[in-house]
This record gives structure tokens, sequence and C-alpha cells, in this order.
């Protein structure tokens, strides 16, 4: 069985989902993407999920094996990866790391408790134009680490 990218592809955007394929067919590994019915994702490899909380993640979760990668946005997605000895990344190119997720979580909670609150937290930042390049050598990387 080859090595998977697998790309939670409800949030990612198109010209990152490119450069996945682009590494993927470079390298020899298979790109799975994984969306919700509520996203049209077209690739060979695609597996639509029902629009239910999670339904993506769970997915991706159950799919993932050791030594695979996982193109995604979520920390929490990313810490269970990590656990399942895989590799994480974020479109921006953000290598997600056994060592820093525990931060990334603690902040997550920080920022749900405050708008469970009624208050207001910065979202993620507006994808800029050196986005692409930081996430192809970061994905990139990874492949070559794996």
């Amino acid at each position: 069985m080859s090595k998977k990218i697998i790309v939670d592809a409800d949030a990612c955007p198109k010209s990152a989902k490119s450069i996945v394929k682009a590494l993927a067919d470079r390298y020899g590994w298979e790109m799975v993407t994984v969306a919700s019915i509520n996203h049209r994702i077209e690739g060979e490899h695609h597996i639509t999920v029902g629009s239910e909380s999670q339904a993506a993640d769970i997915n991706i979760v159950n799919i993932c094996t050791k030594g695979d990668i996982v193109v995604t946005q979520d920390w929490g997605l990313a810490a269970l990866i990590l656990g399942k000895g895989a590799g994480a990344v974020s479109p921006h190119g953000m290598i997600f790391r056994e060592d820093k997720i525990g931060f990334l979580l603690e902040e997550r909670h920080i920022k749900e408790k405050i708008r469970r609150a009624g208050g207001r937290t910065k979202g993620p930042a507006a994808r800029g134009r050196n986005d692409d390049g930081h996430f192809r050598h970061s994905l990139e990387q990874l492949i070559l680490f794996s």
C-alpha cells in the first residue's frame, strides 16, 4: 500500500490542493481528499462523507496510517494524526509537531471559553502570497523525511 497525503478538503484552498496533487504525483504518493456532501470536490481518490459535525475528521482518522501525511487546519485533528505516527501540516505551511500540539490545543480551549462567554477572538490569518511557497516547502519536507 502506498503512502497517502490525505486532505481535509472542506476548508482547504484550491491552490493548496493543487500543490498536494503536484507533489503527490512527483513523489509517487496517493492523494486522498475527504469532504462533506456540502462541498463539490473532484478527484480520483475522493471520499464524500455526511454533513454531520466531525464526519470528515472521523473518516480521516480512520483511513490514516503511520507514515501518511494529513493536510488540515484543525488542531484537534492534527493531534489525533500525530498520535497515529503520521505527519500533519496546515495549508499555511505550519508543520504540526508533538512538542507543540499541546500548546495549540490549550490555546484553542482558551479561545473557545472566551467565545462561549460572549467575547470575540481573532480568526486565522487570510492566505498571503507567500503561503503557497511555504506550504509547498513544508509538505515536501514531510514527504522527504517520512
